[in-house]
C-alpha cells in the first residue's frame, strides 16, 4: 500500500511528528524549568510547541527535494528515535560530548544499552515511521509551482514565529539565556549539529603539530629515600563520591579497605561527565577550564612525562580503552574472550586485572615503576554485571539494563554493589603492594573519571552538559594509600594530608601534578600547588619544581 502526499503536506506531517513525539523529552525538560518560575504566561507555554513546529517546518522544507528527501528523512527519523529514547529514558542529551563518547564506545558497551524497552521504542518511533516514509509517494509539482508552494509554507511558518516573538520575545530570551542546555534536547537539530562539529573537528581539520612536554623530566629523590618506588594508579569508572562510606554515606560500601588506612579526598570534582572527556583531561596538564581535546591528543600527558623521568610505566585496561592517554606507553588491553571464570565474552570482572598487576610488578627488578589499572568499575546501565554473585551485598538488586524500570531501592542496591566490589579490588591492590613494601616504597591512588545519576531529578547515567550537570555526575571519589616506608622516607606529614583530604576543594586538575609528586619526577610542568600532597612534605616539594 502506498500513500500519495503533496510535498508541502509531507513536510507538515513530518515536522508535526518530530514536534509532538520525538521532542517530548525537550518539552518535559522545559516544563521542569517553567515549574520553578513563580509567574509564567499561559500563552507563552502554549506557544512553545508551535515555535518548535514552525522552526522544523522551515528546516525540513529546505530539504524536501526530490531524490533527497526520502533517504535523508528516513535516516533522521531512525536516528532521532534513538536520541528520543535516550532523552526519554535516561535524560541524556546528544551534544558534542555525547557524540564523542558514543563514537568511542565499543560493541560490548553499546550492547549493554540493548533491552526490550529500547527495541519497542525504536520500532514504534523509528522503524514504523521510516517504513511509512518509504511507502509514501511524495508528489512534487513543476519547479515554479513547487518553489511557490514551498515558499508559501515557509512564509507562513516565519509569520508564525514573528507573531510568537512579538508577544513573548522577552520570555524566550530570558528563559533561553538562563537555561541554554534546553536547546540540546531539541531533535534533530542539536545532535545533527553536534555530529557535524565532531566530524569536522576530527576528520576535516588539519592536525596540530605534536608537542612534547616535560623534556627536562628527571628523578628527584631526597637523601632520605633509599628504596625504589612502585606507584599504582587505579582509574575508576562511573563512581560517584556520595556513595562512599568514607565520604559520609550511610551504607558500608567500603568494608574491605576499612583496615587499610586509606585517605579519602572528599571534595573532588571531575573534568567532564563522560569518559571520553574526563580521562584525557585528567591526565593532561591543561585543567578543565583550558581543556581542548585536539590539543590533548597532540601533546604529551603525565604518563609520557613520568616515563621520560626514568619510571617504567604500564597501562592495563579492563574498560574498553584509554581514550588515547596510553598511546605512547606499554599497554595491555584485557580481552573479553579470555578463558577465565571472570570473563563472559562481553565483560570481565575487575579481578582479572590482579594477575596482570602481579606480572607487571614482578618485572620491576628494583626500578621505579608505575602501573595504571583502568577498572570497569560501575559502568552502567548493566551495573549488575560489574560484580560476581558472591558480592551481592545489597539486595534486591536491579538485574536488567533498562534501569528506569527498576525500583529506586533495586537500582541503588545494584549500584552500591559495584562500589563495594571496587572497594574489594582496591583492598586486593593494597595487599599486593604490601607484599612489595619490604623492597619498595609503595603507593596507590584511586580516582573515578566521572560520577553517575541514579534517577535523581529524572536523570540516569551520565554525560549531562557540565554547566548544568548535577553533583551526582561531577563529584568523584579519590582515595590514597601510602605504605609506612613511603611515608617515612618521603617525610610525609599524614596529619596534614588528612586535613587537606577532609576540607580542601580539589579537582581532577590535581591528578597529573599529584602523580608527578608521588613518582618523584621533577619537571618544569609540575605545579606544586596542584599536588594533593602539596605542603605536606617535609622540605621535599622544592625538589620537584
Amino acid at each position: 500500500m502506498r500513500f500519495n502526499v503533496k510535498s508541502q503536506y509531507f513536510t507538515l506531517l513530518l515536522a508535526s511528528y518530530f514536534t509532538v513525539i520525538l521532542n517530548y523529552p525537550f518539552f518535559r525538560e522545559s516544563w521542569k524549568v517553567l515549574g520553578k518560575i513563580d509567574q509564567v504566561k499561559a500563552g507563552f507555554i502554549v506557544s512553545i510547541p508551535f515555535f518548535v513546529l514552525f522552526a522544523l517546518i522551515i528546516l525540513f522544507s529546505l530539504f524536501t527535494i526530490k531524490y533527497i528527501s526520502k533517504p535523508l528523512f528516513i535516516f533522521l527519523t531512525v536516528s532521532s528515535s534513538l536520541v528520543f529514547y535516550a532523552g526519554l529514558a535516561y535524560g541524556v542529551v546528544f551534544d558534542y560530548g555525547m557524540i564523542q563518547n558514543s563514537s568511542q564506545t565499543n560493541l560490548s558497551e553499546a550492547s549493554s544499552y540493548l533491552n526490550a524497552s529500547l527495541v519497542i521504542s525504536f520500532i514504534l518511533t523509528g522503524v514504523v515511521p521510516a517504513f511509512l516514509i518509504t511507502r509514501t509517494n511524495i508528489i512534487y509539482r513543476p519547479l515554479f509551482k513547487e518553489v511557490l508552494s514551498k515558499t508559501a509554507l515557509m512564509g507562513l511558518s516565519v509569520l508564525g514565529l514573528l507573531i510568537i516573538a512579538s508577544f513573548y520575545y522577552q520570555d524566550y530570551a530570558s528563559i533561553g539565556r538562563n537555561n541554554k542546555y534546553l536547546q540540546k534536547y531539541i531533535v534533530p537539530t542539536q545532535y545533527v549539529w553536534s555530529g557535524y562539529k565532531y566530524l569536522k573537528k576530527n576528520y576535516f581539520t588539519t592536525p596540530l603539530v605534536y608537542q612534547q612536554l616535560g623534556l627536562d623530566a628527571k628523578k628527584a629523590v631526597a637523601a632520605t629515600v633509599t628504596r625504589p618506588q612502585i606507584t599504582v594508579m587505579a582509574l575508576g569508572e562511573t563512581a560517584r563520591a556520595m556513595n562512599y562510606r568514607y565520604n559520609g554515606y550511610s551504607r558500608d560500601t567500603n568494608p574491605f579497605t576499612a583496615s587499610d588506612d586509606l585517605i579519602s579526598f572528599r571534595q573532588v570534582s571531575s573534568c567532564g561527565t563522560a569518559t571520553a572527556v574526563s580521562v584525557p583531561c585528567m591526565f593532561s596538564f591543561m585543567g578543565r577550564s583550558d581543556y581542548d581535546e585536539n590539543r590533548a591528543a597532540n601533546q604529551d600527558n603525565v604518563l609520557d612525562v613520568i616515563q621520560r623521568g626514568s619510571v617504567n610505566v604500564q597501562w592495563i585496561d579492563n574498560d574498553g580503552g584509554c581514550k588515547g592517554v596510553c598511546g605512547r606507553v606499554p599497554t595491555l588491553n584485557i580481552s573479553i574472550k579470555t578463558d577465565s571464570p571472570l570473563c563472559d565474552g562481553e565483560y570481565c570482572f575487575d579481578e582479572i586485572l590482579l594477575p596482570e598487576l602481579e606480572k607487571a610488578l614482578a618485572k620491576a627488578n628494583g626500578k621505579d615503576t608505575m602501573v595504571v589499572l583502568h577498572l570497569i568499575g560501575s559502568h552502567g546501565p548493566t551495573y549488575y554485571r560489574r560484580y560476581p554473585a558472591s558480592h551481592r551485598r545489597f539486595t534486591p538488586d536491579c538485574q536488567r539494563s533498562d534501569i528506569q524500570n527498576c525500583t529506586q531501592e533495586e537500582l541503588v542496591n545494584t549500584y552500591d554493589n559495584t562500589i563495594a566490589y571496587t572497594d574489594y579490588m582496591l583492598s586486593r591492590i593494597v595487599s599486593v603492594l604490601k607484599s612489595y613494601s619490604d623492597r619498595y616504597n609503595t603507593s596507590m591512588l584511586y580516582m573515578s573519571d566521572h560520577g553517575e545519576s541514579l534517577g535523581e531529578n529524572g536523570l540516569y547515567l551520565h554525560g549531562t552538559p557540565y554547566a548544568v550537570a548535577p553533583k551526582e555526575q561531577t563529584h568523584v571519589p579519590a582515595l590514597l594509600w601510602l605504605s609506612p616506608n613511603y611515608v617515612k622516607e618521603n617525610q610525609i606529614d599524614m596529619t596534614c594530608v588528612r586535613k587537606t583530604a577532609e576540607s580542601k576543594q580539589l579537582s581532577q586538575d590535581y591528578l597529573s601534578h599529584s602523580l608527578l609528586g608521588l613518582t618523584k619526577v621533577a619537571t618544569s610542568v609540575y605545579k606544586p600547588e596542584l599536588d594533593f600532597l602539596s605542603g605536606c612534605r617535609a622540605g621535599l616539594a622544592p625538589d620537584l619544581t
